[in-house]
C-alpha cells in the first residue's frame, strides 16, 4: 500500500496530533458490489422516464489509455507510454481494465481526433510555433510526432505546461498521433470508450459549431455500433453533454466537473450541487468528478445516489489504493486512473474474484457464513490505518 508514500509528500503534517473535522463524515467498510460483465442500461415503456444507467461493478478506467503524460514530472511512470496513442490504449487492455478514457477534439476538416491539448506545438529553427487542433487539417495533425511510414520523420513536439513552461514530449514508449477511427479499428474490442468530448473553455460555441463537432464524433461512432464496444460520452463543456444527450438516445452522457476545486464563469461547472442540477434537468446518466470534491463534500455521493446518477471520479488522488478504496466505501461507482496496472491489483484484493461472487450469489449458505467469506475476502485495513487515512484525506484534498 502507498500510506507511506502520501505522508513522505505532505510536509510538516503531524498525523500524531491531528484531529478530524467536527463536521466529517465517517464510512464503515461494506460488502463490494455484485460483478457482472457488462454495462446495462435499462429503459421502461415509451414515454415514461428511463431507468439510471447502472455499471454492473467498481470499474477502473485507464486515463488517457496506460496514464496521462507529465514531462516535467520525476516519476517515470508518467512518461512511459505516449498518451492517448493505440500503443497505450492496448497496453491498458492487458490489465483487464473496463474502460479507458480519452479525449476527441475535431480537426477544420470534421474528423475526430484523440489529443488532450487545445493547442499543439512544434519548433522550427528555434522559434517554437503553436497552432489550435480545431483550426488544422487532419493531414497536418498526424504530421506531428513519430511517423507510421518507415522513414518518414514528423514535426517534433513540445508541450506547455500549465505554468507555462515548454517541455520536449519524450517518453519511454513513443507512438504516432490517431484518429478515433483508428481507436475503433485497432483497440482492443474488450475495452470500453469513455469518450471526452474536449472544447476550448476560453472559447464560447454556438449551437450550430457545437452540433457540427458532435456529429462528426458521432459518425465515426455510429458506423462502429456493431462492435458490441462500451460507449459513454462525457464532457466538462455544458451545452455539449445538453446538445449530445439530444443528438442521440443509445450511450449514456456524463457531465464533468471539478465539483469548485476550480471557478469558471458558468455557474454549472462550478459544484456538485450544479452538476446534479444540470443532470436531472437534462436526462443525463451520471457525473464524472474530480476526486477532491468528493472528499471535500462526502456527503453528495449519497444525494448523487439518491439522484439516481452513476458517479465515477478522476484525478491524481485515483493513483493511491487507500483513496480508491475509500470512494468504494462511500459508494462511488468507478475512477479514472494513471497507475492502471497498480490500481487495478488494489481493486481485485478488494473482493472474491467474479466467479466467485457469483456462486456466492447463487448458493444456499446463511447469512453469516456469507458475511465471514465476505469479510476474509477484502482488503484488510486495520482501525488506527482506517482512522489514520480520514485524518489524512482532508489534507491530501487541499493540495
Amino acid at each position: 500500500m502507498a500510506l507511506k508514500a502520501i505522508v513522505a509528500n505532505l510536509p510538516n503534517f503531524d498525523h500524531t496530533n491531528y484531529k478530524i473535522p467536527e463536521n466529517a463524515t465517517i464510512f464503515s467498510p461494506t460488502s463490494f458490489p455484485s460483478v457482472h460483465t457488462e454495462c446495462l442500461v435499462e429503459e421502461e415503456n415509451e414515454g415514461k422516464k428511463k431507468k439510471p444507467y447502472k455499471f454492473g461493478k467498481f470499474v477502473i478506467m485507464g486515463h488517457r489509455g496506460s496514464g496521462m503524460n507529465i514531462l516535467q514530472s520525476s516519476d517515470p511512470k508518467m512518461k512511459t507510454f505516449m498518451e492517448n496513442s493505440i500503443l497505450s490504449f492496448n497496453h491498458a487492455a492487458q490489465f483487464n481494465l473496463d474502460f479507458i478514457e480519452f479525449d476527441v477534439q475535431v480537426t477544420r476538416d470534421d474528423c475526430p481526433v484523440i489529443f488532450h491539448d487545445i493547442h499543439i506545438l512544434t519548433q522550427d529553427e528555434g522559434v517554437i510555433i503553436e497552432k489550435r487542433v480545431t483550426d488544422i487539417t487532419l493531414e497536418e495533425f498526424l504530421s506531428y510526432g513519430p511517423q507510421k511510414e518507415p522513414g518518414k520523420v514528423g514535426k517534433p513536439m513540445l508541450r506547455k505546461a500549465k505554468d507555462g513552461s515548454i517541455f520536449e514530449w519524450k517518453v519511454e514508449n513513443d507512438a504516432p498521433l490517431c484518429t478515433l477511427q483508428e481507436a475503433f479499428e485497432n483497440v482492443d474490442k474488450s475495452l470500453g470508450f469513455n469518450i471526452e468530448l474536449k472544447l476550448d473553455d476560453s472559447k464560447i460555441y454556438d449551437e450550430v459549431e457545437l452540433k457540427r463537432i458532435l456529429q462528426s464524433v458521432l459518425k465515426i461512432v455510429d458506423n462502429h455500433a456493431d462492435q458490441g464496444r462500451a460507449i459513454l460520452f462525457s464532457s466538462f463543456q455544458p451545452d455539449a453533454v445538453l446538445l449530445m444527450r439530444k443528438l442521440q438516445d443509445n450511450h449514456p452522457v456524463f457531465f464533468l466537473t471539478n465539483g469548485g476545486c476550480e471557478i469558471y464563469a458558468d455557474p454549472r461547472r462550478n459544484s456538485l450541487d450544479e452538476a446534479i442540477k444540470l443532470c436531472l434537468e437534462a436526462g443525463l446518466q451520471g457525473i464524472v468528478s474530480q476526486v477532491r470534491a468528493i472528499f471535500r463534500h462526502p456527503a453528495m455521493v449519497a444525494r448523487i445516489k439518491e439522484s439516481k446518477l452513476s458517479l465515477i471520479s478522476y484525478g491524481q488522488l485515483n493513483n493511491v489504493p487507500e483513496a480508491v478504496y475509500m470512494q468504494h466505501l462511500m459508494g462511488v461507482e468507478g475512477v479514472i486512473v494513471d497507475y492502471v496496472q497498480e490500481i487495478k491489483e488494489a481493486v481485485s484484493d478488494f473482493s472474491e474474484t467474479s466467479a466467485e461472487e457469483t456462486d456466492e450469489e447463487n448458493s444456499f449458505i446463511n447469512g453469516k457464513d456469507m458475511e465471514e467469506k465476505r469479510e476474509r475476502s477484502s482488503i484488510k485495513f486495520s482501525d488506527r490505518e482506517l482512522s489514520f487515512l480520514l485524518k489524512l484525506i482532508p489534507e491530501l484534498v487541499q493540495t
